[in-house]
């Protein structure tokens, strides 16, 4: 076993199962934390950097092209608004609905390529974004048909999804010539600017909260982000994305069956069926622009 994983045929695979697993607590430790949405975004932020940032100037800083740069660090700004909405609109929903609506990203991401590169798509990823909108009409629909009014927490999870579809569509050309330390240094460079420059400014409290709080804020940046994403980012580098990018689906399902444990948040039939479709239309179209790429 231990040659196996040395000789990277296995590790990939456990590194790609480890870090969906990482990232499948986000939403939990958002909810145990309590605290303010910009609050958990921006130490998730902290906490995660202040390993990873040391890590990177002690291995020796790269250059890079100066446009990469700017790039990858107007991507983290985009970043940054993504996760303030995430987690505040985790706060004023459920777990897995929110989560559901927040990896819609692909969906986005098709129609950003059509839209700003031109670029023609196949009849299946149609297919798949009519699948996608179905299960969100489903999820937000019935959501409005119970409460009589709008949860501002769907639509901040939807906003978040489109938002990190931005991030995707500024950064995947940078990305693939800078390696994953550099390119999470300075994107949390410009994310934690962000964040920090948002919470002063409206004035949101970053003290005073409870020791549960904060051990989930350390939790949200060390094992969600930090442990999820090199994971993540690593397996990216050893697999077809396409295999990659179709088992981060997963990370829904994962949020789904934790809060259900966790939090004690019960799935109703609408959240099942709605979630499952997203899956399906997001699976249908991570295939096609996976093969793109490829």
């Amino acid at each position: 076993m231990i040659k196996l994983l040395r000789g990277n045929i296995l590790l990939p695979y456990f590194t790609l199962a480890f870090g969906i697993l990482c990232i499948g607590f986000s939403p939990i430790f958002v909810k145990l934390a309590n605290v303010p949405g910009d609050v958990s975004a921006l130490y998730r932020m902290l906490i995660a950097g202040s390993v990873i940032i040391p890590w990177w100037i002690i291995k020796g800083i790269k250059k890079y092209d100066r446009k990469d740069i700017m790039i990858v660090f107007a991507g983290g700004v985009v970043f940054a608004i993504d996760l303030i909405m995430w987690n505040t609109g985790l706060l004023l929903t459920s777990a897995a609905t929110s989560t559901f609506l927040a990896n819609s990203a692909p969906i986005w991401v098709g129609l950003g390529t059509l839209v700003f590169f031109k670029e023609k798509l196949e009849s299946k990823y149609w297919i798949g974004l009519l699948i996608a909108l179905l299960g969100m009409t489903i999820l937000v629909g019935m959501d409005f048909i119970r409460h009589l009014s709008f949860n501002l927490g769907n639509i901040l999870s939807i906003g978040a999804g489109l938002f990190y579809a931005s991030y995707l569509l500024t950064t995947q050309h940078a990305r693939s010539k800078m390696d994953t330390l550099s390119f999470m240094s300075i994107s949390l460079i410009s994310s934690i600017f962000i964040m920090l420059t948002y919470t002063l400014i409206i004035g949101t409290p970053l003290t005073g909260y409870s020791n549960e709080a904060w051990l989930s804020l350390a939790g949200l940046g060390l094992i969600s982000h930090m442990g999820g994403w090199l994971s993540i980012n690593y397996a990216i580098g050893h697999m077809k994305v396409a295999n990659v990018s179709v088992s981060l689906l997963l990370q829904s399902v994962i949020a789904a069956i934790l809060s259900l444990i966790i939090l004690g948040e019960p799935l109703v039939i609408e959240q099942i069926a709605g979630g499952l479709l997203i899956l399906t239309g997001v699976f249908i179209v991570n295939r096609v622009m996976a093969k793109r790429k490829q």
